[in-house]
């Protein structure tokens, strides 16, 4: 597939007649991955990077996310070794934060320090939440944006010194700005070209790095059962 500058992607995508590949990304059963894999075939991808793009389609329904993902095998896979070893996830919004749904994630944006934060230093409250969430968590995180670009901004100039940044919000202009910026900035990364993008990509792509840093049969997401996001 042809580069296109710092959006190109990392691997081909074959685009098959008939019915797709039956790859091996342990959701097998899963009828939705069975319906795109009908439509799609990506065993072309590496393993992490096939899983969380067949992830990302199957919950948002936009097959051009095969085109549009942009990520590195290596960078995934140091973020799955962070979070066996408790690297914490940081949402920058509530949506994904419950898309995320696990007892890992720390969100900032709801919190009343934040909305002072905002107020007195002039800043978004998305920059806020960053400023917050870096001194609560330090180096070392996972940082999942779906929902404000100005976060993607704040991450870079924070030098939060994450092991990934997930930046994904959707829109026309900051957001594809924000995605541009971060896919040059040299930071570990994951995100979307263009317009697409949003908490449910975003969170999509995070639940399944969070799974494959577990053992088998512990869900990725298990905050519906403990009742524990992590708010500070």
């Amino acid at each position: 597939m042809p580069g296109r500058g710092p959006y190109a992607m990392l691997a081909t995508v074959i685009w098959p007649d008939g019915a797709g590949g039956n790859g091996t990304t342990g959701e097998g059963c899963d009828p939705e991955l069975s319906a795109l894999r009908a439509r799609i075939d990506l065993t072309g991808l590496p393993p992490l990077t096939r899983a969380v793009t067949e992830r990302v389609i199957a919950s948002t329904a936009e097959v051009c996310y095969a085109n549009d993902l942009i990520c590195s095998e290596p960078w995934l896979d140091a973020a799955v070794g962070a979070l066996a070893a408790g690297a914490p996830v940081v949402a920058d919004g509530p949506v994904v934060t419950a898309g995320i749904a696990s007892e890992i994630t720390i969100c900032k944006s709801g919190e009343s320090l934040t909305e002072r934060l905002s107020r007195s230093a002039g800043i978004t409250r998305a920059a806020a939440a960053v400023r917050l969430a870096f001194g609560a968590v330090g180096p070392g995180a996972i940082w999942v944006v779906g929902e404000e670009p100005a976060a993607i901004f704040e991450i870079i100039a924070r030098s939060v010194q994450p092991t990934l940044v997930i930046g994904m919000p959707a829109g026309f202009v900051a957001a594809v700005e924000a995605k541009r910026t971060l896919s040059e900035s040299g930071l570990p990364m994951m995100t979307a070209a263009g317009e697409r993008g949003g908490p449910v990509a975003a969170a999509a792509a995070c639940r399944v790095l969070i799974a494959a840093s577990r053992p088998a049969g512990q869900p990725a997401g298990d905050a519906a059962v403990t009742g524990r996001i992590r708010t500070s």
